[in-house]
């Protein structure tokens, strides 16, 4: 993507800035956060080969409701600017997500083993791809299996999708971040094309319409869809949500900073990641709210902090409150709720 591409209409009025309210994020959605952090990603993807880096950092404006995050940088650049320059780092970013011919997250744990060790040997060119593979699994984390050298890796926590309902995990997280823009909204000459810088622009910038008929990975708890609470089947097409598109494009390329790592969990060895945690009602994921700006390490710093859910104990660090998003099952599918506060009954 050429560094002169014309600005999204959108955001080409706005005037340049070196901060930005990001109001498509809200701060009870997993995947609105998700996107929050693959945004920092891409931008400092994007700052590597940059004459000017913008070196992102985010915060969140706590004195101007609703709750939303701010983006700070390092120059006044306009949000047409800052869509375009993400747009650049999620294209350079989502050329690791490659998995061949392996469409869910179930690798043999000799394979996994392999592909961890080749990403580590690689060195500095093979950061990106290491990132990757590290947020996925562990060669430690395997389920039960009676040839445990060959059992399937115990994926990340934050991988919801199997094959149930035609649902592939690495299907999507290729092609995803890989699809620049959804397809065109609406027929003829009312027909709207979005360029990828748009696409994210209006996931950042703007309210959520979730109007693309698109992939995700049902970390938006607007994908929880019940067949009860539907008129007709919400498999069918005339029933069938859309997605934001931009924010899964986003999130997709934020999943690599969400480290994984193995820990003991009775007699087995189990996955978890930063923000993640295990009790006895389930999976949930944790993120702070920050008052002053911080960068994507400082912000996997908080994430992994071992107080991060005692209410209270961060306030000395600049955290006003902790959010909680549980990871829930509806029947053959798995969701994650809106978050809420650590600490609010």
């Amino acid at each position: 993507m050429s560094r002169t591409a014309a600005h999204p209409p959108s955001a080409v009025q706005e005037p340049a800035a070196r901060s930005h309210r990001l109001d498509g994020l809200e701060p009870d959605n997993l995947l609105a956060f998700m996107a929050l952090l693959g945004l920092l990603r891409a931008l400092e993807a994007d700052d590597r080969t940059a004459p000017a880096p913008l070196r992102p950092r985010a915060a969140w404006d706590l004195d101007a409701p609703p709750l939303r995050p701010v983006l700070h940088l390092a120059r006044p650049v306009t949000q047409g600017e800052i869509a375009e320059s993400a747009a650049r780092g999620v294209a350079a970013l989502a050329a690791a997500h490659a998995f061949g011919e392996v469409r869910d997250l179930n690798y043999p744990r000799s394979r996994a083993r392999a592909l961890l060790r080749q990403a580590a040997e690689a060195g500095p060119g093979g950061r990106t791809w290491g990132d990757l593979l590290a947020a996925l699994m562990s060669d430690a984390a395997v389920k039960e299996d009676k040839n445990p050298a060959e059992a399937a890796i115990d994926p990340t926590p934050l991988c919801l999708l199997f094959g149930q309902g035609h649902q592939h995990f690495l299907d999507r997280l290729a092609s995803v971040p890989a699809t620049a823009a959804p397809p065109p909204r609406g027929r003829g000459k009312a027909a709207v094309n979005l360029s990828p810088a748009d696409c994210l622009a209006e996931a950042l910038f703007a309210p959520w319409h979730r109007s693309d008929p698109t992939f995700a990975f049902r970390w938006d708890p607007a994908e929880d869809v019940r067949y009860a609470l539907l008129a007709g089947d919400p498999t069918d097409a005339a029933y069938k949500a859309g997605t934001q598109h931009g924010a899964n494009r986003l999130a997709a390329v934020g999943l690599p900073a969400l480290t994984l790592s193995p820990e003991q969990r009775g007699e087995r060895i189990r996955p978890t990641v930063l923000g993640g945690a295990q009790s006895a009602e389930g999976f949930s994921f944790a993120w702070p709210i920050w008052r002053d700006p911080a960068t994507l390490a400082a912000i996997r710093g908080l994430l992994g902090h071992p107080d991060l859910r005692e209410p209270g104990a961060l306030v000395p660090l600049g955290i006003d409150h902790v959010r909680v998003a549980r990871r829930i099952s509806v029947g053959k599918f798995m969701n994650f709720t809106r978050a809420r506060v650590v600490g609010e009954a």
